[in-house]
């Protein structure tokens, strides 16, 4: 997919202490242990730090940087399934503790993001996760609305379901950023910014009693962020497209 000809997204629209309010307003009270700060203290004071985290946001989305302390993850492994063997390293789930200040400046842009693609219909046809109006029953209804069709008018339907294995671990950066070039019109600072979020993350394995040495990340949007499954939806766009060929 290329995106049109004069459609692009190269500078954030500046936020304000009111949108920084709201959304720390709504922030869950649970509490990830890479924060000093306690969600509940954050949102009791909010009134009070908004000016300072304005100014903070703003400067990150203006200046294209995202602070490299904000690109740190605490890993913690969940079991995907409980019948799964505990022992072996496949069954585990990795989920990215990240900072709720971080989360915070995720969803101002993702806010932003999704507001251009859907206005300049960027998004996939398709595509029901993270849209207004959309949502898993939207997606099987049209799933099943294709197959009732099929037979109607006495074709075969079959249906082919496709599972990524670490399917988010196993994002290229350099393909993702061109993509969101390409594909999506990102320029200037909103590109710096991107490719800023995702260079340089580092992330540790955290167990009960024991941890790893921190380490690289070079591949990979974060489970557990705002932005990761956006970004891997961007990434994987054109594997939606479905030729439907009618059999006799």
């Amino acid at each position: 997919m290329t995106v049109p000809v004069g459609c692009e997204l190269r500078l954030f629209t500046p936020v304000s202490s009111a949108d920084v309010v709201e959304l720390v307003k709504k922030l869950p009270d649970k509490q990830c242990t890479s924060d000093p700060l306690p969600t509940w203290l954050l949102k009791h004071y909010i009134e009070v730090l908004a000016p300072f985290l304005c100014r903070l946001f703003n400067w990150s989305l203006q200046s294209g940087t995202v602070p490299s302390t904000f690109k740190f993850a605490y890993i913690t492994p969940l079991l995907k399934k409980a019948d799964l063997d505990p022992a072996d390293a496949k069954s585990y789930q990795p989920i990215s503790n990240l900072s709720v200040i971080l989360k915070l400046l995720e969803r101002l842009v993702s806010k932003q993001l999704l507001r251009y693609l859907e206005d300049n219909d960027l998004l996939p046809d398709l595509q029901s996760a993270y849209r207004g109006h959309h949502s898993t029953e939207t997606a099987v209804l049209k799933v099943l609305s294709d197959i009732l069709s099929a037979l109607d008018t006495g074709n075969i339907a079959m249906l082919t379901l496709f599972d990524l294995s670490a399917a988010f671990d196993s994002v290229d950066h350099n393909t993702l950023l061109q993509r969101l070039r390409k594909s999506y019109g990102l320029g200037g600072k909103v590109i710096d910014w991107f490719t800023s979020y995702l260079s340089n993350r580092k992330q540790q394995v955290r167990m009960t009693t024991s941890s790893s040495m921190p380490s690289a990340v070079l591949f990979g949007v974060p489970q557990g962020s705002v932005l990761g499954p956006i970004l891997f939806l961007l990434y994987t766009a054109d594997w939606g497209k479905v030729i439907c060929v009618p059999v006799a």
